[in-house]
């Protein structure tokens, strides 16, 4: 373990300026962990971070200290920083004390929708794209596909809603969602308030790509246009409309419902 107790040390200069910036992340190809669970869930998922950084307070907790002690036992890269320097690297607020610096993944687009998958539309809210990675993730949905004005999904907002849901998941980002519906081979489902067909007719028993959009103007009029169902949500209240990950829980568990039946 390396203790480094300087904010002019380098090391930890880089780190505050990925974990303020994400721009400074989408750029390195890194973000930050932070809390327990998402650093064991990394462990059990995707193995070794590349760095593990921890708070002298932290050392005195059992689950942190386990897994220092594991990191260390394999020689895994571990910095400790006075509980002050620390603080300045979290936004986790009465956070326990740890996090990892781990790679981003980097995929290439497929040329075609083949399985489940999620495109998201300009959906700007960083906890509702969390929630739907989360919802998502599961109900055993592999891809998720997001534009250019979707929330960076590797960011500690989206990380905290989606709780460890990215490490199963190939998330592609920055992507133009519009060839990749035009012409898919899978059925393809926009949600709209405005549609005639409910949900709960159409048949959900094979590969569906979902398209949901910004919180306030919804799925775009191209999107939508391409995609070969447009689908509402019935509901009995007094309300406009469902908040966007709501109304991906319920359409990603109506399918799970009908391939359980």
């Amino acid at each position: 373990m390396k203790t480094i107790t300087s904010r002019d040390n380098a090391q930890y200069k880089d780190l505050k300026h990925l974990a303020t910036s994400s721009q400074a992340r989408r750029k390195a190809g890194r973000t930050l962990l932070d809390g327990v669970h998402l650093c064991e869930t990394w462990l059990q998922l995707r193995g070794h971070p590349e760095q593990c950084i921890v708070s002298e307070t932290a050392l005195h907790n059992p689950e942190v200290a386990a897994i220092v002690a594991g990191l260390e036992a394999e020689h895994a890269h571990v910095l400790c920083f006075p509980d002050a320097l620390y603080a300045a690297l979290s936004q986790v607020e009465h956070g326990v004390g740890i996090m990892f610096l781990v790679e981003t993944p980097q995929r290439a687009t497929p040329a075609a929708l083949s399985v489940n998958a999620v495109l998201l539309d300009n959906v700007q809210d960083p906890g509702n794209v969390g929630s739907i990675l989360r919802s998502a993730a599961a109900a055993g949905i592999r891809e998720v596909y997001c534009s250019a004005g979707t929330a960076f999904c590797w960011s500690p907002k989206v990380l905290r809603a989606a709780m460890g849901a990215h490490f199963v998941l190939d998330i592609f980002e920055n992507v133009e969602l519009v060839p990749l519906l035009d012409g898919a081979p899978i059925a393809t489902l926009a949600t709209s308030g405005y549609a005639r067909q409910r949900l709960y007719d159409v048949d959900l028993k094979q590969p569906v790509a979902w398209v949901f959009g910004h919180e306030g103007q919804g799925v775009s009029d191209q999107l939508l246009n391409l995609a070969r169902h447009q689908v509402v949500i019935p509901h009995l209240g007094q309300v406009e409309s469902l908040n966007v990950a709501a109304c991906a829980a319920v359409c990603f568990f109506e399918q799970v419902r009908q391939n359980l039946d």
